[in-house]
């Protein structure tokens, strides 16, 4: 579950009291936009997007005006852009209106769940506005701390020293990030950024620094971030049918996105693991129907509901249902295994039974046991089958899930057929 932009973003920081750029929603009537406009001196128009959607300033999405008249044309531009991400892309649904803040110094600041050192863990520099990715590392303070005890003022101003830092932000920093630990930590997130924050001089001349984009995402096994009354919408990446559908039952009892990749696509691969969703989702390309990551250790409940959902809307026009992970530590391969086996099942029993063919590749605890239950049920459904551990390079299973598809394709839907008599 992610949410980026100021919309939200902001009403979230005003529960800890950490300035932020004034925004106006996509309902802001022409006299708002214009107030906004003379006292801020110019507005950024930003497009909303449902989940986390990056890279809009280098796409040229992001507008500005110093006038009505520019203002509503880049309105007009955006409100229902098409941004293109990888594979897939994001329609946006309106646009925020940001006041300009004057600043000479941006600041990048997040706090994440580092794998790296294995706990909470504080990113801090003074080069803001830019992606972090392309600073040298000496630019940069990665500091790890306790979550127990939480973020200090002390993590940040030695930060802040070590990086050379100008003397003028370092004393605002540490009063006001802190705050943000707040947030983080009792809300259920697992990923708080934002950048830039502007250090803008209030009426006395003193710098405040302000919040001007806003990125989180949330455990939503973590029932804290229920207290902020967030709507569902929120975490679905689109209006299509199946994702504001599997993505409902999601927000309340399971954890990530799943999107639509291209809803002619033939290769639906239910995917468990964000480094397999990575790799999965770029080999696939266009022939994959969706992008998942149902990793996690779901329950067979909510497994089954997911599993029911997604065969719906995508087996008819498959050819190849990939079930593919990476080697799980805590996931339990056999419950995940005979949900999705059973809400097989059922579908042949909803819809009539369907030439596809099934591809397997996946390790962790009580493997052999899920891949038996899924075996006997693909085989009870006369279904052909191809199954991979977790001594098997994925890619080399992906590009075998890519082959099986190209045969389906020439030949292979019309002899399962005459098989199983269709």
């Amino acid at each position: 579950m992610q949410i980026t932009g100021l919309q939200w973003g902001g009403k979230l920081l005003k529960r800890v009291e950490f300035p932020c750029a004034e925004v106006l929603g996509p309902e802001a009537s022409v006299d708002e936009i214009k107030d906004l406009i003379k006292r801020k001196g110019q507005v950024f128009i930003k497009p909303i997007f449902k989940g986390g959607v990056g890279k809009k300033g280098k796409s040229g999405l992001i507008g500005k005006a110093s006038d009505i008249a520019a203002a509503l044309q880049e309105k007009e531009r955006l409100y229902f852009v098409k941004h293109v991400i990888g594979n897939g892309y994001a329609k946006a649904d309106g646009v925020t209106f940001e006041g300009a803040v004057p600043a000479n110094h941006e600041v990048y600041f997040s706090i994440s769940d580092s794998t790296i050192f294995r706990t909470s863990t504080m990113t801090i520099t003074h080069h803001g506005g830019v992606d972090i990715e392309e600073l040298p590392k000496d630019k940069i303070k990665e500091v790890p701390f306790d979550p127990l005890t939480g973020l200090k003022s002390f993590h940040i101003a030695n930060a802040l020293e070590e990086l050379g830092a100008p003397s003028e932000i370092i004393s605002p920093l540490v009063q006001n990030l802190p705050k943000l630990w707040t947030l983080y930590n009792n809300y259920g997130m697992n990923t708080l950024e934002l950048n830039p924050i502007r250090m803008s001089p209030d009426k006395a001349g003193r710098l405040v620094p302000v919040a001007c984009d806003f990125k989180g995402s949330f455990d939503i096994d973590d029932p804290a971030w229920k207290r902020l009354d967030l709507p569902p919408h929120l975490f679905a990446s689109d209006y299509s049918e199946f994702e504001q559908e599997i993505n409902q039952l999601r927000t309340y009892q399971g954890q990530s996105d799943v999107f639509v990749i291209n809803d002619k696509g033939t290769i639906t691969a239910p995917t468990f693991g964000g480094g397999a969703n990575a790799l999965v989702t770029e080999l696939l390309g266009e022939r994959a129907t969706i992008s998942s990551d149902f990793g996690g250790n779901p329950p067979y409940g909510k497994m089954l509901e997911i599993s029911k959902i997604v065969f719906k809307y995508w087996l008819g026009q498959s050819n190849v249902l990939f079930i593919i992970g990476g080697k799980a530590n805590n996931t339990d391969i056999y419950e995940t295994f005979r949900a999705m086996a059973d809400a097989l099942r059922w579908y042949f029993q909803t819809y009539g039974p369907k030439p596809i063919f099934v591809v397997v590749g996946r390790g962790g605890p009580n493997l052999i046991r899920g891949m038996s239950y899924m075996k006997d049920t693909v085989e009870s459904l006369g279904l052909p089958y191809r199954f991979f551990g977790f001594d098997s390079a994925m890619s080399e299973v992906v590009n075998y899930a890519l082959k099986t598809d190209e045969w389906m394709e020439r030949e292979g839907k019309k002899v399962i057929k005459e098989k199983m008599g269709i």
